[in-house]
């Protein structure tokens, strides 16, 4: 089953289940693979994948603007939106198991010191894609090297 027929079937379900918030942001999710679909690469399950990444992100940082601004209503629903889009995610890697990587990365690489941090960061992205969110990759990246 692609990503679009299980979000369409989610679709009939939170319909039937009368769930408008779920409704919601399964449609949001629905609207940026259609989007998606028009550009060149779109119909790539990697496309798809930073797509659902990248909205996750927005909600939470969108989250934390409203939690800011003492407005904890909005923030619920947006920390809603984001764990039913992260749903349609692969599982994230632990702390341990994302550090294990790494390790292996930098062995790989043959990188000593935190010069080669550029290096270790273009294969880790890679390798890592979906599995770890960037900023938690970079910021072990750099307390393994430094």
């Amino acid at each position: 089953m692609t990503l679009e027929e299980k979000i369409n079937a989610d679709i009939k379900a939170a319909m039937l289940a009368k769930d408008s918030k779920k409704l919601d942001a399964i449609r949001a999710i629905k609207s940026a693979i259609i989007l998606l679909k028009t550009s060149p690469d779109g119909n790539s399950p990697d496309a798809e994948l930073k797509t659902l990444q990248k909205m996750v992100k927005q909600r939470r940082e969108t989250a934390d603007i409203y939690k800011q601004q003492n407005r904890e209503d909005l923030a619920a629903d947006e920390i809603f939106q984001a764990e039913i889009i992260e749903k349609y995610l692969p599982a994230q890697m632990s702390e341990q198991e994302l550090a294990a990587a790494l390790k292996e990365i930098i062995a790989q690489v043959g990188a000593s010191s935190a010069a080669d941090f550029g290096k270790v960061m273009g294969v880790a992205s890679k390798s890592l894609s979906g599995k770890a969110d960037g900023k938690a990759i970079s910021t072990l990246v750099k307390q393994l090297l430094g």
